[in-house]
């Protein structure tokens, strides 16, 4: 009994620490309206890393430049493809003269280096303002370069968007990967309307030239195998010099993984850039996902052993009232509708493979890029 009433309390205690995340924390983008900005028509350089994408870029890089925009230039990286990726880049290059190509010979010192590719086709690009996607990603509209560069302003360098990934029917892992992404982009989003910017998604991400070289490129997590995109949001990202753009015109869609495996080993690499974030956004990050595995976890013992149920069940029927409820307006903001019904389903498998793949990680590294 004495065991029983500490979980009881543990799970008070958790539910409060829950509620203050949804109504406190998430609810400033779950509720926040897009914003529609007036078009700046900037001169805008986006870059597009590929190895060993050679069917993905004949099948994508049309959608990139077929856009509507009066001034944007192209900067293909081909990082050391053993495909036909440069031949295809050629190819198009030969059709688009806004297209520059970066053909990158690996060092052994940057062996497998996604940074290394990216600094320099960063370096070669001849725009101000950077625009990042991946070569299997395609626009939701033909109006995206427009819709992400009009964010800038004078105290706004950087500009985060949201990444989807296509739909596949009848298919849980694919609800999973689409559920884990919006997770993920209902925090930065909401973080950064709450002063606190802690990462951003290369398939959709932009700043301008001059932050990447305030900051001296990548060379503060150069080893790091990942965080290209994360890591360097982390470093540069301030209160007063990020905004986020979310309207539809402004997503890309990406491929999923369609195999758990390598789903799982894409996550290993993201999740193993976490520990460099600032000791703030770890310290919120892990406090979020402990108290979400507690409350299911406490939930389940009080409600299997019946103890204190009068005010257990009520507790629990409200945190999943308000994680609905937010995440019911992030999916409708964010066109994951169909995820509503098997919310609670996803985050209780998502904790179970988190959790899993934090201890793969502490047992093995994962490797390069691709």
């Amino acid at each position: 009994m004495i065991i029983l009433n500490i979980v009881f309390y543990a799970f008070i205690a958790v539910v409060g620490i829950q509620l203050i995340y949804y109504l406190f924390l998430f609810s400033k983008f779950a509720f926040l309206n897009p914003q529609t900005e007036t078009p700046k028509n900037i001169a805008v350089s986006v870059i597009i890393c590929a190895k060993n994408e050679s069917e993905n870029l004949k099948k994508f890089l049309p959608h990139i430049l077929n856009q509507e925009y009066p001034d944007f230039e192209v900067v293909l990286i081909n990082d050391n493809s053993h495909d036909d990726t440069l031949d295809i880049m050629e190819e198009f290059a030969a059709k688009h003269n806004n297209i520059k190509i970066v053909n990158v010979v690996p060092t052994e010192a940057f062996f497998g280096n996604k940074k290394y590719a990216l600094t320099l086709g960063i370096k070669a690009s001849k725009n101000d303002y950077l625009l990042f996607t991946d070569a299997d990603c395609i626009p939701n509209s033909k109006y995206w370069i427009q819709e992400i560069s009009s964010h800038f302003k004078t105290s706004k360098s950087i500009v985060l968007g949201y990444g989807a990934y296509a739909k596949i029917k009848k298919s849980f892992l694919n609800k999973l990967i689409r559920f884990e992404t919006l997770l993920t982009a209902l925090q930065y989003f909401s973080f950064a309307k709450s002063g606190i910017p802690f990462m951003g998604v290369g398939r959709n991400l932009a700043y301008k030239k001059e932050e990447f070289f305030k900051a001296n490129g990548f060379i503060n997590h150069i080893k790091v195998r990942s965080g290209d995109d994360d890591l360097f949001i982390n470093q540069i990202a301030t209160k007063t010099n990020t905004s986020i753009c979310f309207t539809k015109n402004s997503f890309t869609i990406s491929n999923p993984k369609t195999t758990l495996k390598d789903w799982i080993l894409q996550k290993r690499r993201h999740v193993s850039t976490a520990k460099y974030y600032k000791p703030l956004h770890k310290s919120l990050l892990a406090l979020f996902y402990i108290s979400q595995f507690l409350f299911w976890s406490l939930a389940l013992t009080l409600l299997i052993t019946t103890h204190a149920w009068q005010l257990v069940l009520p507790l629990f029927t409200l945190r999943l009232l308000v994680f609905y409820i937010v995440f019911g307006k992030t999916s409708k903001k964010l066109d994951e509708k169909d995820l509503v019904f098997f919310l609670p389903f996803l985050e209780i498998f998502l904790i179970g493979m988190q959790l899993t793949i934090f201890i793969t990680n502490l047992i093995a590294k994962p490797k390069y890029w691709k």
